[in-house]
This record gives structure tokens, C-alpha cells and sequence, in this order.
């Protein structure tokens, strides 16, 4: 992960899924649901056509991971990272800590999502809790790697990481709310919109640390530069909420733009009077 690609990817991954989640989280409010997404029925009330059930946030945690997890390894080509100890040294030293921190970080989302799969697809009854406990806890394992990722880094390098830690604590921390009070919406906005600055945040990490549109790198001992990290980041939270409330807005028109298709539907239906 500590290449332009490395972090490239989730950020997209986080992206992509907190702008997925404020859509639902949208129609939920729009909707008056109690919950941002029903529960589903027990399995012999779901009908013998399994395939709409497929659980695709499970099942896109679970490809994500996978993949992530053999680019740590073996990416470029040809690499292979997967030897933890030197035993050829007679102090058997340990190998390759970042990639073993990002690919546990990985194996906690694949976890995640392979609990997902089975409380949604596999068993009788979904077990809306611990999904949220599997995820909350992905999230805190990720603080706690964080925490140690930036150990002998340079001051540029632990300054994005710290920032990056806010979103992260935050979402843990929601998720872990969540497992005892699902319906919340308040929960719900927090939650999509610390996925925006989590996933934002990850893509500016990727042109500050690997491709300054100055061509200039940023310099951890530029008082100035290290300023203007956090200025970014407090302008992401800023455009995250700008994100989510846009989203909300386009799915408001939807909404009422089908209630009143659908109004039109039912008018041409009346039975008329005879």
C-alpha cells in the first residue's frame, strides 16, 4: 500500500461505497424507514429465487479484500512479500511490515464481508448486529495499525496519517453505536458522511505523498506545508458534508418526481363512477 496504486484503491473502494451508502441513506430518510435498510424475512419466506438476496456490499468487501491483499504480497510482478521471518539470519528478523499491516487490514474488511454473505444469504436469519460488529471492528483494528504504521515515518507521512485516523476512530466508533441502535438516523448521515472524507481523504494522500500538481514535493519540515495539510483536510470535511447533502437533494427530486408518476398511475386506473 505504499504506492500510488496502494492507496489509490481503497480510497476509490471508500469512494465509491460512501456515495452508494448516501444514496440509500437518502431514500431511507425520504422514505420515514425505521431502519436505513429492512431487515429481511426469515429464509423460507424468501422465496426459492436466492439470487436477488446476494448480499453485493458483502460480496464487493470481500473481492476488494482479496485483491488487496494479493497486491500487498505479490505486486509488481514477480515480487513475492509473503515471508514474514528471515530464517536464513540468525536473528530472525521479521519482513515486510507494512505489507503485513495493510494485508491484516484487509483481512478484517474480508472478514467483514464474508459475515455479511452468511448472515444475509446463507443463514435462516440475518444477524443485523453482527454485521455491524464485524465492521466496526475492521475499523477499529485499522486505527490501531494506523497508529503503529507511523512509527519511524517522516513528519509529512505521519501528519496525512494522523488526519486520515479522524474519519476512521469516527466511523468505528458509529458503526459500533449502531450495533445496539440501528435506527438512528443521525448515525446514518455521520456515517455517510465520514465515508466521503475518509475516501477523499485517501485520494488526496495519494497527490500530496506521490504526484504534487506542483511538481514540487511537499516538504515535512515546511511549517507551511504541513498548515496547509490540515487546512485541506478541515475543507474536506467541508466538502464531504457539501457531497452528502447534494446527493440527498438529488435523491429528494427522484423521490418526489416518482410519487408523482406513481399518483399518475393510480389516477389512470380509477374506476370511473357509473
Amino acid at each position: 500500500m505504499g504506492t500510488l496504486e496502494g492507496h489509490l484503491m481503497p480510497g476509490m473502494f471508500f469512494l465509491i461505497f460512501s456515495l452508494y451508502y448516501s444514496v440509500l441513506m437518502s431514500l431511507a430518510l425520504l422514505r420515514g424507514q425505521r431502519f436505513l435498510k429492512p431487515p429481511l424475512p426469515p429464509r423460507e419466506k424468501r422465496g426459492h429465487r436466492s439470487w436477488p438476496s446476494v448480499p453485493v456490499e458483502g460480496v464487493m468487501k470481500a473481492v476488494i479484500s482479496v485483491i488487496g491483499i494479493m497486491a500487498q504480497f505479490f505486486y509488481p510482478p514477480g515480487e513475492n512479500r509473503l515471508m514474514m521471518v528471515d530464517w536464513e539470519d540468525p536473528q530472525r528478523p521479521f519482513l515486510f511490515k507494512d505489507s503485513w499491516q495493510h494485508a491484516t487490514m484487509y483481512g478484517f474488511f474480508l472478514v467483514s464481508g464474508v459475515v455479511d454473505i452468511l448472515s444475509q444469504w446463507c443463514w435462516a436469519r440475518q444477524n443485523i448486529k453482527l454485521e455491524r460488529a464485524a465492521e466496526a471492528l475492521a475499523f477499529h483494528v485499522l486505527v490501531l495499525l494506523m497508529a503503529s504504521h507511523i512509527e519511524n515515518k517522516g513528519t509529512l507521512e505521519i501528519r496525512v496519517h494522523l488526519l486520515l485516523i479522524v474519519p476512521v476512530i469516527l466511523l468505528g466508533l458509529v458503526l459500533t453505536i449502531e450495533v445496539w441502535a440501528p435506527d438512528q438516523p443521525p448515525l446514518w448521515v455521520l456515517k455517510a458522511w465520514m465515508g466521503q472524507v475518509l475516501g477523499n481523504w485517501l485520494l488526496q494522500l495519494c497527490v500530496v505523498m506521490y504526484v504534487p500538481p506542483s511538481g514540487q514535493p511537499w516538504k515535512g519540515d515546511n511549517p507551511t506545508d504541513l498548515a496547509f495539510l490540515t487546512i485541506f483536510f478541515c475543507w474536506h470535511l467541508g466538502f464531504g458534508a457539501a457531497t452528502v447533502a447534494t446527493v440527498y437533494g438529488l435523491c429528494s427530486l427522484w423521490h418526489r418526481a416518482a410519487g408523482r408518476e406513481h399518483l399518475g398511475l393510480v389516477s389512470v386506473f380509477v374506476l370511473c363512477p357509473l
